[in-house]
């Protein structure tokens, strides 16, 4: 997937600006789709060359103008077209994960913190997670996309689960060397 279709994703929910974007960017979305600011603001002026999206720029008194963006019909197009496409896997590159293959090479006790570091962030976000999940989807009617956003965080919520269970095994394991 490209950015451009992260970015046209966000935009069926409503128009926004860039700093929206990036906004929704960290609140959502960009659990599962890293972007930076940069990247994202970028990316709007190519979806609006090709004519994905359009751009109206609204005055406010005291502030600078704002650009709000809205997604075209040629975007929505674009949209259905990328989602018949089939999904790759992602790549994984995981300095962590390396390490395991030197084990006779690397400082235990460090490697033991290193690992209880990674399992309090996945703690953390299975916290998170079940904020989100609680405080937006529980006990509410929900539209079509906020079920495909709860399928998302509820994936999200089972992989932090698992990555807590694996750490806490290996962190086991790896103390009785």
């Amino acid at each position: 997937m490209a950015l451009s279709e992260a970015i046209l994703v966000c935009l069926t929910e409503r128009p926004m600006s860039g700093y929206d974007l990036a906004k929704n960017f960290d609140a959502s979305i960009g659990f599962f789709w890293r972007a930076s600011h940069q990247q994202i603001y970028r990316e709007l002026g190519k979806l609006r060359e090709r004519g994905l999206v359009e751009s109206q720029e609204i005055s406010q008194s005291g502030k600078p103008n704002r650009i709000v963006h809205t997604i075209t019909d040629a975007g929505r197009e674009s949209l259905r077209s990328w989602s018949v496409k089939p999904a790759r896997q992602p790549s994984i590159k995981d300095e962590l994960l390396v390490k395991f293959y030197a084990l006779d090479g690397v400082d235990i006790p460090a490697f033991i913190e290193q690992l209880s570091m990674r399992l309090e962030q996945h703690q953390t976000k299975l916290v998170k997670y079940h904020r989100i999940k609680t405080r937006h989807f529980d006990g509410k009617n929900l539209s079509l996309n906020q079920k495909g956003k709860l399928i998302a965080l509820e994936l999200g919520i089972d992989q932090e689960h698992h990555h807590i269970l694996r750490l806490q095994e290996a962190m086991e394991k790896v103390r009785a060397l």
